[in-house]
């Protein structure tokens, strides 16, 4: 008799109206392919660039999203901050302040397999807003709150490398998946770690090819050359879809396989 396992998608990024369009087109389809039990995707830029609101979160859900996860630009629209209050399965990273809105991890019943799964938001602290607590240590507080063999899925939205790649050796074998996220470029070190984690250090972007890192190429560049203000624009154009797929064995909750996903838009 074969081990029951579960299968996760796991989408990089959404960012504005063409991560949107490319999710549309690409999650349901490989929902159903690959026979997918549940997709989780990072939503904190799907408001152009900046942030989530209610609305896009209930069409993402509509698209057969789960639940959906964050990052540094998660308050950046202030519609989403009482969404939190209602709707569970979106998160914020958990090693905010408490005092902030909606929690950071969630279990979640996957009904076909009569299972619960565990998904957990973190943000890294290089590079990034210095205000958050320590995601290491956040980690191992949320971690001790969950039954063993539950699977549990990390997304670390974070800007270094190094730190996304530590988080994962530390929590090797103690979580099914760390996926990184915030970077938007796909890394190519997808693998399953000597614990049984699953493990990638960024997971990429799903919005405009012709970008950089999802908004308008003319306008980054000059505040490259300048150094002046500029007003950052989402860019437009041909999408494409960043994601990994990730198998778990349910008898001790590691993870088999981890395989990134690349598509185009036609």
């Amino acid at each position: 008799m074969q081990n029951k396992k579960l299968i996760l998608l796991f989408v990089g990024d959404i960012f504005g109206e063409v991560g949107r369009r490319v999710a549309s087109r690409f999650i349901p389809e490989l929902r159903l392919r690959h026979n997918v039990d549940i997709v989780v995707v990072n939503g904190e830029n799907a408001a152009g660039g900046r942030g989530i609101t209610p609305e896009i979160a209930r069409y993402l859900f509509s698209l057969g999203v789960d639940i959906i996860t964050t990052g540094n630009h998660v308050f950046d629209q202030k519609s989403i901050i009482n969404y939190f209050l209602e709707e569970k399965r979106i998160l914020r990273p958990a090693n905010y302040s408490p005092r902030c809105p909606g929690s950071g991890f969630g279990l979640y019943n996957i009904g076909k397999l009569n299972i619960q799964i565990a998904v957990v938001n973190l943000q890294g602290r290089i590079y990034m807003p210095p205000t958050v607590s320590c995601p290491f240590l956040t980690a191992n507080e949320i971690i001790s709150k969950i039954q063993p063999f539950v699977p549990i899925f990390i997304d670390f939205h974070g800007e270094a490398s190094s730190e996304k790649i530590a988080l994962g050796k530390y929590l090797d074998g103690r979580v099914s998946a760390v996926i990184g996220t915030h970077t938007h470029v796909q890394t190519s070190d997808a693998k399953v770690l000597l614990g049984g984690t699953a493990f990638i250090t960024d997971v990429g972007m799903t919005g405009p090819i012709e970008s950089v890192i999802g908004m308008k190429t003319d306008v980054v560049i000059e505040k490259f050359i300048s150094g002046m203000p500029v007003k950052f624009e989402p860019a437009g154009g041909v999408g494409i879809f960043n994601g990994v797929l990730i198998e778990v064995n349910l008898d001790t909750g590691k993870s088999t396989s981890i395989a990134s996903i690349i598509r185009k838009e036609e």
